[in-house]
């Protein structure tokens, strides 16, 4: 069995999906209870039931369950073999995991999107816990009472100086902590809920199957497809893509997939001439599944992806492309589906020219839009199968966001190579208040445009951040400086800065610009599943 050394060096090198998704290669899988006696009956002593202490009263998503299991390697030296802790992880997972709505507002953190902000559902325990790491890692998690004032326990054995860190000093930090903070957290993240309760006697669903398959890759572009699922063993499957890009590129791959808790789809494939990870939620009645793909070497890199599952005898349309078409113009749509038959109807303000196409999988129409058509979705059908939002109509761009409006890329140096920022420009249209940058906005997607980057305050430009910081290309990609002191640099200063970035996209002869801003910082040399 690996070291304690080798378990720390797993501990910081093996990111999501290393773990959680690799097969077994079918190799026999140990028993998950025997095995859970085995690692953790030495400190966590079992009840009359059999349940150990401490892990009986938690539950955890996957990537949480993983970092206990690597944690309790780093500060106890529990050896165990890569098999035999995805056997525990997936067992955890799916005894005391998570239900669909308890993980439903930080889907963003587990898919690792980058710089995800997370709303605190508390401002003491915001301030008492999500000063060191997201707020996202806290509600992920359940606990009762004594089980949260545990975890304060712990947190102070382990770093006893957290008291005397910066938000600590001015106030009875442990006071708060022991008898305060418990008692919210067990009343905001319990550990009996009957969410969890009802998802327990949900009826096991089988992804295998045939899926219409789109999504949009940040800085390459819009794509539909087909994912081929098939099962291999229990709960684990084999992939197939089959993805076209709007621009014409297409990308094939295959790779294999473990689904945990009965919803959460963890995959791995190769994508053309990348290897990527898949981290997605399988809806209710199997038929969906939301989430994001990134590159294994750079979770920031990456896509969202949307699936429908084809049932034969049914329909269903998965996309439009373009999603968006101006007032005033006769554009070519595509809409992309399964079981697409029958005749084509468009909404207010839409004129269908002609079919140019049309299989049940894609259906191509030439359409005039009129210069007075309302601005927003339009309902669209073929046959029966309908799709009230897919397609949206503007007479003019009036702003673009910078997405994200926070970006954040980090130098590389020693092992770790630049954590590149992939930024978008994203049209907007102003909703019924006639204002831009408030709530009732409406998104229309993305567009190409030109970027620049400046210093983004008077403390950057005495310093240059502009010029030593890192490079933007034509498609919004920020590449970082190298690490490490910069002679040329005053005061020899790393190549870190504060910038700002610039979009400006064509809408005919008008320009539209966004601004947003990118920190462009040092290197995150432990970077945890749950961040």
């Amino acid at each position: 069995m690996p070291s304690v050394t080798s378990t720390k060096l797993m501990a910081y090198c093996c990111l999501l999906g290393g773990l959680l998704i690799a097969a077994l290669a079918g190799a026999e899988e140990p028993d998950p209870q025997s095995l859970l006696m085995q690692a953790c009956a030495g400190c966590h002593a079992p009840n009359e039931q059999g349940q150990l202490s401490r892990i009986r009263d938690i539950r955890k998503t996957p990537e949480g369950w993983d970092m206990t299991i690597v944690r309790m390697g780093i500060w106890h030296g529990v050896a165990m073999e890569p098999a035999e802790r995805r056997v525990l992880v997936k067992y955890l997972a799916d005894t005391q995991g998570l239900a669909p709505e308890e993980t439903a507002n930080y889907r963003g953190l587990i898919e690792r999107r980058p710089n995800m902000p997370a709303t605190n559902a508390d401002e003491d325990i915001g301030v008492m816990c999500a000063r060191c790491h997201s707020y996202g890692r806290i509600a992920l998690q359940r606990r009762d009472e004594d089980e949260w004032r545990k975890l304060a326990n712990t947190h102070l054995g382990q770093w006893p100086t957290i008291e005397y860190q910066a938000l600590g000093r001015d106030r009875n930090w442990w006071e708060i902590a022991r008898d305060q903070i418990p008692a919210k957290l067990a009343a905001l993240y319990p550990f009996k809920t009957e969410a969890w309760t009802k998802w327990q006697s949900h009826p096991a669903i089988d992804p295998s199957g045939t899926w219409r398959i789109s999504g949009e890759r940040a800085g390459v572009g819009r794509y539909t497809g087909v994912l081929k699922v098939k099962a291999a063993g229990k709960d684990r499957y084999e992939t197939d893509y089959a993805l076209s890009y709007a621009d014409g590129k297409s990308l094939t791959g295959q790779g294999h997939a473990i689904l945990y808790t009965g919803y959460e789809w963890r995959g791995a494939a190769k994508l053309g001439d990348e290897s990527i990870r898949s981290v997605l939620a399988l809806s209710a009645d199997g038929n969906q599944m939301q989430g994001r793909w990134f590159l294994k070497e750079a979770d920031g890199i990456g896509g969202d992806l949307h699936a429908v599952r084809v049932v034969d005898g049914g329909s269903g349309i998965v996309a439009v492309e373009p999603p968006f078409i101006k007032a005033g113009t006769s554009p070519s749509i595509t809409v992309y589906g399964y079981g697409l038959t029958g005749d084509v109807k468009l909404g207010e303000g839409l004129k269908l020219v002609k079919v140019v196409q049309a299989t049940p999988e894609q259906v191509q129409v030439e359409v005039k839009v009129a210069e007075q058509a309302k601005p927003g979705p339009v309902a669209l059908s073929i046959g029966p199968t309908q799709a009230d939002s897919a397609l949206m109509v503007y007479r003019q761009i009036d702003s673009i966001h910078v997405e994200p409006a926070f970006g954040i890329a980090r130098v590389g140096g020693g092992t770790l190579r630049p954590v590149q920022a992939q930024l978008e420009a994203v049209a907007y249209l102003n909703g019924p208040d006639g204002q831009a940058g408030t709530d009732d906005d409406m998104r229309l997607g993305s567009l190409p445009a030109t970027w620049t980057v400046d210093n983004f305050d008077e403390a950057a430009a005495a310093i240059q951040d502009a010029k030593f910081a890192g490079q933007i290309d034509g498609s919004g990609l920020f590449t970082p400086g190298a690490g490490g002191p910069n002679p040329e640099r005053q005061f020899s200063a790393n190549n870190v800065g504060n910038l700002k970035v610039t979009a400006t996209v064509q809408d005919g002869d008008r320009s539209v610009t966004g601004d947003g801003q990118l920190i462009v910082t040092v290197q995150r040399w432990n970077d945890p599943p749950l961040r």
